[in-house]
């Protein structure tokens, strides 16, 4: 089974090959929080403020960039929304990689540094 641990060590790569369903599964017991959600990755990430919320934002632009991997971010005064999905997969019909969820466990490691 793919741990958290294990996802935030890979760098994500181009794919053009999804998870099944079956691996879909297992990769969400490693990232606490996520749902598959319209054929996306998504979760919601809660902060005190604005201020705050936009420093997370700020903070997920840096690994997301880095492995050329960026989602789709919803952001309000103490929200923020974060949906993955690679689109390039399914013969570029999109779907769900593993660069989705090295992503997320990613973006949790800065959400938990954030709110401790």
């Amino acid at each position: 089974m793919v741990t958290a641990s294990e996802l935030i060590t890979k760098k994500g790569r181009h794919l053009e090959t999804g998870l099944d369903e079956t691996q879909i599964k297992e990769y969400l017991g490693a990232v606490e929080g996520w749902s598959l959600q319209e054929g996306k990755l998504v979760r919601s990430f809660e902060f005190a403020n604005y201020h705050e919320t936009l420093a997370f934002v700020n903070a997920v632009a840096w690994p997301v960039h880095a492995d050329d991997h960026h989602p789709e971010l919803t952001v309000t005064y103490n929200r923020c929304v974060v949906k993955f999905d690679t689109h390039s997969v399914n013969g570029g019909r999109g779907g769900i990689s593993e660069n989705d969820f090295i992503l997320a466990a990613k973006v949790d490691a800065i959400y938990r540094q954030k709110t401790r």
